[in-house]
């Protein structure tokens, strides 16, 4: 067998939990093989063993039909094994090039020739980056796109893509898929996490499914049905996509008159107590940045912002969320959590004055709530001390979802909430999103996924290039209304 990678009978276990049970999983030279499965499942952990950053407590990791018995970071990479991350760690003060090549440097750098370098290898992947730009200057989907240079600079012989198109548009998705094309031709090994089951039929060829720490199968992918992969994932037959509507939308709330900065113009909204509005567009058309400044983040130049019939004045995050404006953040490392703190810590963290009783704080009270968030939105955590840190991407953003649930928002405002979570705890978390409907929050959701705004929103409002460029009703929201009015921005450009 011509395989690059062959991982035989590995197991890991943590204070706990064992991670992984007798995992065995093979890559071949130029070919994509899926890892699929839950948040949970095992996956993240899986491929630091392969990327040196945990050693297996059982089992042995053949390369190039070599058994590998150092297992460090830096020894994989020298093998040639390469990692994009789902969450993304760049040098932001340091400029595009200059991450690119971050790890491969002389004593003596060749500035000139190293920007050259990284500019033609940009070009070659058909972008338009200065890699003289601070890497700061960037939005998300770009940084992923920087990641994905960086691996390839390499020479990597194995390319292990961690949700790559969570946060990129369908244009750049095109591109990285050409370019995973070009990899698979040239003999290189992929490994593709992903939650977007589509994404298995579109450039996979074999397909390994984990639940709860164990190999369920594996399969060609050309043998597999979607409803069978999800069956296998989540150990049961799931029919239902998204809840029933129940939900009544009432009185306007919240209103942005012609709200505008230097990345938007003349926003204006109203939304309803009861109401899922969705926001739609490209990645960067100004979705996110129009409610970072309605939750005080970010400021604006010119607008108002009427909250119950009041303006409001700016002061900042604090002041919005003591009037019961509360936003999910779609960076959760860097904005919705403490890494270093439990997950007991960080869900009741913004309501720790709730709990203070004649100058202390009621622990049991504490402990309690934050327990029934956790089994509510089915976080997986060996306890509820466990550090958020040691959990996956998925499980994580549960944990920003849940603080501000158990906050009692009047308006909630939720940042791309399902990225890196799985099909079965998507349509959890759907169901409280729909439940906070229900009893009348105003929800807002910034989402990529389409079916996610056609299948979750009562009404939809679609941005391009920081101008609206349309408002959707209910039976008016179609994929193909959505990209008419996503793409008719470039007329501002």
């Amino acid at each position: 067998m011509d395989y690059i990678l062959e991982l035989k009978n590995i197991s890991k276990s943590f204070p706990g939990v064992r991670a992984l049970d007798g995992v065995s999983f093979s890559v071949k030279k130029g070919q994509v093989h899926m890892l699929v499965g839950e948040n949970g499942a095992g996956k993240s952990t899986l491929i630091k063993i392969i990327n040196g950053m945990y050693t297996a407590d059982e089992g042995d990791l053949y390369f190039e039909n070599r058994k590998v018995e150092t297992h460090t970071p830096k020894h994989m990479m020298d093998l040639g094994i390469a990692t994009i991350h789902q969450e993304l760690s760049p040098v932001l003060d340091m400029s595009i090039g200059e991450n690119i090549f971050l790890g491969t440097e002389t004593m003596l750098i060749d500035w000139k020739g190293m920007y050259e370098r990284a500019e033609k290898m940009i070009q070659e992947l058909g972008f338009d980056y200065d890699p003289r730009a601070k890497m700061r200057s960037l939005t998300v989907s770009d940084m992923q796109i920087i990641e994905i240079i960086k691996a390839i600079s390499r020479n990597a012989k194995l390319i292990i893509m961690d949700e790559p198109t969570s946060s990129i548009t369908e244009s750049e998705v095109a591109v990285l898929f050409k370019q995973v094309e070009k990899l698979k031709a040239a003999g290189i090994g992929i490994i593709y996490i992903t939650h977007k089951l589509d994404e298995i039929f579109q450039i996979g060829d074999k397909a390994t499914i984990l639940r709860d720490g164990q190999v369920v199968s594996t399969h060609d992918v050309k043998e597999l049905k979607k409803a069978q992969i999800i069956a296998k994932m989540v150990g049961r037959e799931l029919k239902e996509v998204y809840p029933p509507k129940e939900n009544i939308p009432g009185d306007v709330i919240l209103e942005l008159k012609g709200l505008t900065s230097k990345k938007y113009q003349n926003v204006n909204l109203k939304i309803r107590r009861g109401e899922i509005l969705g926001m739609s567009g490209l990645v960067g058309a100004g979705r996110t940045e129009v409610m970072r400044a309605v939750f005080g983040l970010d400021t604006y130049q010119n607008g108002e912002i009427i909250y119950k019939g009041e303006k409001l004045p700016v002061k900042g995050v604090t002041e919005m969320i003591d009037r019961g404006i509360m936003m999910v953040s779609e960076d959760r490392k860097g904005e919705g959590l403490v890494l270093i703190r439990s997950v007991i810590d960080n869900i009741s963290l913004p309501n720790l004055d709730s709990y203070v009783r004649r100058l202390f704080i009621d622990d049991k009270k504490v402990v309690e709530d934050a327990q029934d968030m956790i089994e509510k939105l089915a976080i997986k955590t060996p306890s509820g001390k466990t550090l958020a840190d040691n959990l996956s991407g998925g499980n994580q953003q549960k944990i920003v979802i849940a603080k501000w649930l158990l906050h009692n928002p009047e308006v909630l405002i939720l940042d791309e909430p399902t990225r890196g979570i799985d099909v079965g705890a998507k349509y959890e978390i759907y169901k409280i999103i729909c439940d906070f409907a229900k009893r009348g929050v105003a929800v807002i959701m910034i989402s990529s996924e389409m079916p996610e705004i056609i299948g979750m929103c009562d009404r939809v409002m679609v941005m391009s290039n920081g101008r609206v460029t349309g408002e959707l009703e209910k039976e008016e929201i179609t994929q193909e209304k959505i990209m008419t009015l996503a793409v008719k921005g470039v007329e501002y450009e």
